[in-house]
């Protein structure tokens, strides 16, 4: 059994805060911002707007791309590291969809969340347990910014996009490679702090909440350039393909320099590298569907299109995913 890619929907909440807009609380400029990042403004959510309202809208979609009804799903998988619900927030939107039939959880692999859901997701539908599946990567980080840290809050925006992943004679996705890293996780995380609460002389629970993220972006920025071209690399080896077969690379939407410096290693036309970065900011789980969407839905990328993927960030976790576009 085989997997092809039949949809897909991206959202973000409609207000975009612009650089210039930034430099009135924190301090920044729109020249510090562009030329460190290749970030021009972000779409941010208002307190009003859920994780779950915007991947129900990324959903419906893809779903309607697809050509499918909500009730046809046997599975929802949602990348995220900023539910709702610290339970998981993939229940409410199968509700919000009305796609009764389908199991739902929630999976955090960070920013390369959509990459390792894409793996994970193939593989219920490639065991034959499955046949139609919505994939959603979807983050809201502006709620777990520190605004007044230039090094970070900088980045950020919210948003969220989905694909529908269903069953096919010919399994459209060629090869991918996944690694993980955790002694590193000291350069990009978000935090648990515990404060101790006496519950009775012997017995002492800890009781905290989440910091906003730290990260230390030199050493991010050396991890991704070197271990991203690494992993397409794997993923190619495994599809028995070569980097000048790819149509597309997505990757995580994370910088600007970060993007040129991979496609420069692997010697990338430019004009191959899609990018949203500069109107979307880093949108973590959500930033490949999303900078993906708006290539298929100009017409760009088409039927038996090869796609290489890859995600990088916190854990630290990477992977890279080649697959064809459509049936």
């Amino acid at each position: 059994m085989g997997l092809a890619v039949t949809g897909i929907g991206a959202a973000a909440p409609a207000p975009s805060l612009s650089n210039d807009q930034m430099s009135q609380f924190v301090d920044t400029s729109d020249e510090w911002i562009r030329s460190r990042t290749g970030i021009c403004d972000r779409h941010l959510a208002d307190a009003h707007t859920s994780l779950t309202d915007i991947s129900t809208q990324a959903a419906q979609a893809a779903l309607t791309m697809a050509g499918l009804q909500p009730s046809e799903l046997d599975l929802i998988v949602l990348a995220t590291s900023t539910p709702d619900d610290l339970f998981g927030s993939a229940c409410q939107i199968q509700a919000a969809l009305g796609a009764s039939n389908a199991v739902a959880f929630d999976m955090t692999a960070a920013c390369s969340g959509f990459v390792f859901g894409l793996v994970t997701a193939a593989q219920f539908i490639r065991t034959g347990v499955y046949r139609n599946i919505l994939l959603i990567g979807a983050d809201m980080l502006s709620r777990w910014v520190d605004w007044s840290d230039r090094r970070t809050c900088i980045l950020f925006g919210d948003g969220a996009g989905a694909v529908v992943l269903q069953a096919n004679d010919r399994d459209r996705l060629l090869g991918f490679e996944l690694r993980s890293d955790g002694t590193q996780n000291h350069y990009l995380n978000l935090a648990y702090q515990a404060q101790p609460q006496d519950l009775t002389p012997e017995i002492s629970v800890a009781h905290g909440r989440f910091h906003p993220i730290t990260m230390n972006g030199q050493e991010v920025y050396r991890f991704a350039v070197k271990r991203v071209p690494e992993v397409i690399e794997k993923a190619l080896f495994r599809a028995g393909l070569r980097v000048e077969q790819i149509d597309w690379f997505v990757l995580h939407q994370a910088n600007q320099r970060i993007l040129d410096a991979v496609a420069q290693r692997l010697q990338i036309p430019p004009e191959k590298v899609i990018s949203n970065l500069a109107h979307y900011g880093n949108t973590s789980a959500a930033s490949i569907p999303l900078a993906l969407d708006a290539k298929v839905r100009q017409g760009q990328v088409g039927c038996g299109d090869t796609i290489a993927v890859a995600g990088f960030g916190a854990g630290l976790t990477w992977g890279a995913a080649i697959f064809q576009w459509g049936r």
